[in-house]
């Protein structure tokens, strides 16, 4: 199974959401990336860098990936990890699709990025679970 975890810029939400389901998920059948919808290729700021250091996140690719059909059709499942995205972008590839919801914040507000990524880390491990 391969999940994508999809947000604005993949800058934040989406890296948060791949790096946790890397350090969570102990199933090798299970793939997980992350990218996009519009970009504007600035890197993941060091804020959330700190805070994922935290959680104990040591690496995480700092360069934003745009989605494409390539990501989308190598999916099984898409996670829309955002509260901005409409999900029927993604009507015409019949795909699994769940919804977070989760706001962005901005770069320079630690305490709001500690608190979303608090948020994304239940919602991971969440998630993982239930694909057990």
């Amino acid at each position: 199974m391969k999940i994508l975890f999809v947000c604005k810029h993949n800058r934040f939400r989406s890296k948060v959401a791949e790096a946790f389901f890397k350090k969570y998920n102990k199933n090798n059948k299970i793939k997980a990336k992350s990218c996009g919808i519009g970009l504007d290729y600035i890197p993941v700021a060091e804020n959330v860098i700190k805070v994922l250091k935290i959680f104990g996140v040591k690496r995480v690719n700092r360069h934003p990936e745009k989605i494409n059909n390539e990501l989308i059709n190598k999916s099984d499942l898409i996670v829309i990890v955002a509260n901005n995205i409409n999900k029927n972008i993604f009507k015409k590839y019949k795909k699994k699709i769940i919804v977070w919801k989760i706001s962005d914040t901005s770069q320079d507000n630690y305490p709001g990025i500690l608190r979303r990524t608090r948020i994304i880390k239940k919602k991971v491990k969440s998630l993982i679970k239930s694909l057990k």
